[in-house]
């Protein structure tokens, strides 16, 4: 009956949030553009199908995914799976941890190979360059990038450090490759760091940060348990554009190994 009742308000409050989306988008038909909305009943279906999904999706996240992400924080940085004695104050080697990074890498890959936007956007682009752009070669590109971030960020938790040290080390290096990268591909790797931080990801980062965070010794939840989604942002970015860029290496190293076979 608690679940049923925790339901119910979710179910209210997503109607609460959804609901000026639909007067803006209505009103601008109606009022604005002045035109007869076509197929209302499948709309107002589809409308209803959005709000029973999402309040079905963030009843889940409190039910599993956020509870799921600190457990498995709070099992990987135990002091007996760690060898850490009793009463230790500190957090150990950052060595002790590779467990952590590891889950991190693996939570990482996976979320965003699941994520729905990123899916989307890899559909696209294949469509739109004419196949081009591989949908899988984006979606792992993605993946690795977000992965090795969530990773990064993990050991940023574990040994404390300031996070603007990372964001600003990485921007630059964004920068850089954008400087040299394929122009055709910039656009979209900007696009790719914001999709990755999404409805699969999200929920079991920030569970993860917020559970090492809880679970470190000498770690503050509210100082160190946020950063990771930057991490997860930024890093899909410096991925995509270094896979154009290796991919740009390889087909010219290819021409020129065809001109040198031609002249022979």
């Amino acid at each position: 009956m608690t679940r049923l009742t925790d339901l119910f308000w979710t179910l209210l409050a997503t109607v609460r949030d959804v609901l000026p989306i639909a007067v803006i988008l209505f009103g601008f038909q109606l009022l604005v553009l002045r035109k007869k909305i076509i197929n209302l009943h499948q709309i107002l279906t589809g409308f209803v199908f959005v709000l029973l999904g999402l309040a079905f999706f963030l009843e889940g996240l409190e039910q599993a995914l956020f509870p799921l992400g600190k457990l498995m924080a709070q099992q990987l940085t135990a002091p007996e799976f760690l060898g850490i004695k009793d009463g230790a104050t500190d957090a150990g080697s950052w060595t002790q941890y590779l467990w952590v990074y590891l889950f991190a890498f693996a939570i990482g890959f996976s979320t965003t190979i699941a994520e729905p936007s990123l899916i989307a956007v890899a559909i696209k682009a294949n469509q739109v360059s004419a196949g081009a752009i591989g949908t899988w070669g984006l979606r792992i590109s993605v993946a690795i990038g977000v992965a090795v971030g969530i990773s990064l960020g993990s050991y940023r938790i574990v040994t404390g450090t300031p996070l603007h040290y990372y964001i600003i080390t990485g921007y630059i290096l964004v920068i850089i490759q954008t400087i040299y990268c394929p122009k055709s591909i910039i656009a979209l790797a900007y696009d790719s760091g914001g999709v990755t931080t999404s409805t699969v990801t999200v929920p079991l980062v920030a569970a993860l940060g917020l559970g090492l965070s809880t679970n470190i010794p000498g770690r503050n939840p509210l100082l160190d348990g946020f950063g990771l989604i930057a991490f997860a942002s930024l890093f899909p970015i410096m991925s995509v554009m270094g896979y154009a860029q290796l991919s740009e290496w390889v087909a010219n190293r290819a021409r020129s190994k065809q001109r040198g076979d031609g002249r022979d």
